[in-house]
């Protein structure tokens, strides 16, 4: 059910909401989940939960649970930043040539000398699968799997040779741990193994009764991987024993278990990565396992509703409700159901405050979610439209908060981005361009015919206005407003005049994948008549 892209999310939502059928039935309320009768099949089918930081995907498999798990610092490489040293020169060339009307001959120079300098942005990585491993359960009945978005929980629940075997988990806010709570309605018939693994170079051994995984970031395009991370898995066990195997660790005959999964890295800032993996999982899963399973629960629904019970929609429930998930939208253009579309609304915000929590990262493009090394666009911050997407619903929605991570990112970009307003345009202020990952690199990312956009900074600082419009918050608009003088610094000075109209204009630049089809009389980057774009 989740969504490669989490950007795509609210906007599809909106479309549901606008073309719903009107509801015959009289309405009345609906429980927020999504629900199934069948494990995931693939990794799209499973369903997400996380507390911005950490996270997770939970298959619902009988015989075998598979969680995937996510950190949101765990990225390939390390500190840098990728501006050109030589590309000013190139660039006052690129400008006398547009403005001259020359953009066939201004794109075949930077196709030629403004390749990306160094690397084109670091991959958002997984951090390592947890599998749960039951002998004897693929026989299972009465299979039940659901997501509550009204609580961020999901849970599994099947029965097996006379016993109901249940599973609960969630990303708790406050703890900073995956908590996974197994019982079975009879004394005893809880057996399982658990093992780990990743796509990374990895260690795995058993330490005092907790699976404990190390694992690195990976090079990439030549950026030596200097992320450390650890996950630390331990289960506490009611009448029943844990033993430690070769593969794992092994429970045996118990009512039930709370298993508890730590997972932290060496991320301090995105210049500083001298954090303890080890002492950082250790200590968030000390203190989550000295709680109780019901009181951690209790504030973890406790914090999480405090921003989700904000909003409310009720759009109208029929009989169509009563299906599982996936059929209700493989029969929604045919249906009646618009209690789906304001499900899918209400999934969007809870997709945001489960990946952007304050203090922690912003989301990317798929959140926080991603079982690849290099995932789709490497899951990196796509600035050009979709990170701004992923926020679209932070202010409407009445989720300001989860804002506050891509404030803190713009923060960063004003600093790393005078480099590249400086070596690349000759500029004060800073600038970006389409595409920046957690080191905040600012220089061009991929081909110039869309890579050479230097927008990225005042598109997302629009953000910080909107914010202000919606809040009237005057300390916000004093702390932000370097950032927002920067970003209009950065125009000041790179801004040319256009020969014709007097116009001042963004150049090199394009309009983010668009090509431009119409020439306007000296000035344009239309396409030319042999079928090649012209100017970038």
């Amino acid at each position: 059910m989740l969504n490669q892209f989490l950007s795509r999310l609210l906007l599809c939502g909106l479309m549901l909401l606008f073309t719903a059928p009107a509801a015959r039935a009289k309405p009345t309320p609906t429980p927020l989940k999504l629900w199934y009768k069948q494990p995931a099949a693939n990794w799209n089918e499973a369903l997400p939960i996380g507390n911005g930081r950490l996270g997770a995907v939970v298959f619902g498999g009988p015989a075998q649970e598979r969680l995937q798990l996510n950190e949101s610092t765990i990225w390939a490489g390390g500190p840098n930043n990728n501006v050109k040293p030589d590309a000013l020169p190139v660039i006052r060339q690129l400008r006398g040539q547009l403005l001259r009307g020359q953009e066939v001959e201004a794109q075949q120079l930077a196709q030629q000398q403004m390749l990306p300098q160094g690397n084109s942005g670091m991959p958002y990585q997984m951090a390592a699968n947890l599998y749960l491993d039951f002998p004897g359960h693929k026989k299972a009945t009465k299979y039940y799997r659901d997501l509550d978005i009204s609580r961020a929980v999901a849970s599994v629940s099947y029965q097996l040779d006379g016993v109901t075997y249940r599973r609960e988990m969630f990303s708790s806010f406050p703890d900073q741990v995956l908590i996974v709570r197994l019982t079975a309605s009879k004394p005893g018939r809880l057996s399982f193994t658990l093992s780990e693994n990743t796509l990374v170079k990895y260690t795995l051994r058993a330490d005092n009764g907790q699976l404990v995984l190390e694992g690195s970031g990976n090079e990439h395009e030549g950026q030596e991987g200097k992320i450390r991370f650890q996950t630390r898995v331990q289960p506490v066990v009611e009448g029943g024993t844990v033993q430690t195997t070769e593969k794992g660790i092994q429970v045996q005959n118990a009512t039930s278990v709370t298993l508890y999964v730590s997972i932290a890295t060496n991320f301090v800032n995105y210049h500083d990565v001298s954090g303890n993996p080890g002492e950082r999982a250790a200590t968030y899963l000390r203190q989550a396992v000295g709680r109780k399973y019901a009181s951690a629960l209790k504030d973890h629904v406790a914090a999480y509703q405090r921003y989700f019970n904000r909003v409310s929609l009720t759009l109208g429930v029929t009989e169509a409700a009563k299906q599982p998930t996936d059929v209700r939208l493989a029969n929604f253009a045919q249906s009646q159901d618009p209690a789906l579309a304001a499900l899918y609304f209400q999934y969007g915000r809870y997709l945001l405050i489960s990946c952007s929590q304050p203090g922690g990262q912003p989301a990317n493009l798929q959140g926080i979610w991603n079982d690849k090394l290099k995932g789709p666009w490497d899951s990196k911050y796509t600035v050009n439209i979709n990170t701004e997407m992923n926020y679209w619903p932070a202010e409407v929605t009445n989720l300001p908060e989860m804002h506050q991570p891509l404030f803190a990112m713009l923060k960063d970009l004003s600093i790393t981005g005078q480099q590249s307003a400086r070596t690349m345009y000759g500029a004060r202020g800073w600038v970006m361009h389409h595409n920046t990952d957690i080191w905040r690199i600012t220089g061009q990312v991929d081909k110039p015919n869309y890579g050479l956009w230097p927008m990225g900074g005042a598109w997302l600082s629009q953000h910080l206005w909107d914010h202000y419009q919606f809040t009237g918050d005057q300390n916000f608009l004093r702390e932000y407003y370097p950032v927002l003088k920067g970003a209009a610094t950065y125009y000041v000075d790179a801004l040319q005049e256009e020969p014709t109209h007097k116009w001042l204009v963004v150049a090199p630049s394009m309009s983010p994948e668009i090509l431009p089809t119409r020439r306007a009389e000296n000035f344009d980057c239309g396409r030319h008549h042999d079928g090649q774009p012209a100017g970038v």
